[in-house]
């Protein structure tokens, strides 16, 4: 049980990092430091945004429409947090605990 409740820990955490990365270069490519044109950055984004678009999409309908600012990576965050830290381990204590 505590093997499957560390799987679900380190797949959260890589989803984290994956979302901080992808923003992290957004910003980059926004201020013109990475240049889109080269086959490995455009490959490299290509994953990252296939990798969170699932996770994205169903936020982004819900959301409304912020013009050029996006708020579904935050939100995702902020979900993943949660999970992370109050629901993940309340169920494996509740898993846990004597009956």
């Amino acid at each position: 049980m505590f093997a499957l409740f560390q799987i679900i820990e380190l797949l959260l955490t890589i989803a984290w990092w994956i979302i901080i990365i992808q923003a992290i270069l957004s910003w980059l490519i926004a201020f013109n430091v990475i240049n889109t044109y080269n086959s490995g950055v455009r490959s490299f984004l290509t994953a990252l945004d296939r990798m969170t678009e699932p996770l994205y999409r169903p936020i982004r309908k819900i959301l409304p429409d912020f013009g050029g600012l996006d708020f579904s990576p935050m939100v995702v965050l902020l979900l993943i947090y949660i999970l992370s830290n109050i629901v993940v381990p309340q169920i494996f204590r509740s898993l846990l605990a004597p009956t």
